[in-house]
């Protein structure tokens, strides 16, 4: 079963992720994180070229926390999705990471876009951060934070 979130209407300039990191209880550190579709204007260059010089992005939990904390600047799309750190990327590179699967969370059913992830977090726009999880607690967690925020799969997108 997959549970998810969609604040809209919380911040005024979407997306941080400290925040969203915090409201989460830290847990993207329990994952290694594949990051595609990026658009975001770090400050640090190295960070830029980390996110910038490929179609992806493969990063542990722990750096990508490190990253946020040192430049926690704003994402404006992108679609990050965690997986179990026993799964190895050759695995995950197995299926589709192209950019059209940001069209597929407008599709019924919502769904984790990648078949072997457990949580993607998808700033959307800078208008809005959509996150779905396994863990229901996940969400109750970011539901607190973002306490206007919708459950995802009641929630028209269009």
């Amino acid at each position: 079963m997959v549970y998810g979130a969609i604040s809209r209407d919380d911040e005024k300039y979407y997306t941080y992720l400290k925040k969203v990191f915090d409201a989460i209880d830290n847990r993207q550190n329990d994952c290694n994180w594949l990051i595609t579709n990026c658009e975001c204007y770090p400050h640090n260059r190295e960070i830029d070229d980390l996110l910038h010089n490929s179609e992806y992005c493969w990063i542990s939990g722990e750096e990508l926390t490190n990253m946020i904390s040192e430049d926690d600047f704003q994402w404006i799309w992108g679609i990050l999705s965690g997986f179990d750190k026993s799964i190895d990327l050759s695995e995950i590179l197995k299926y589709n990471i192209s950019e059209e699967n940001f069209d597929e969370y407008f599709k019924n059913p919502l769904a984790l876009q990648h078949p072997l992830s457990c949580i993607e977090i998808v700033p959307f726009d800078s208008t809005f951060v959509m996150i779905l999880s396994k863990d229901k607690e996940i969400i109750t967690n970011f539901k607190k934070v973002y306490s206007d925020s919708k459950n995802l799969f009641e929630y028209n997108l269009e």
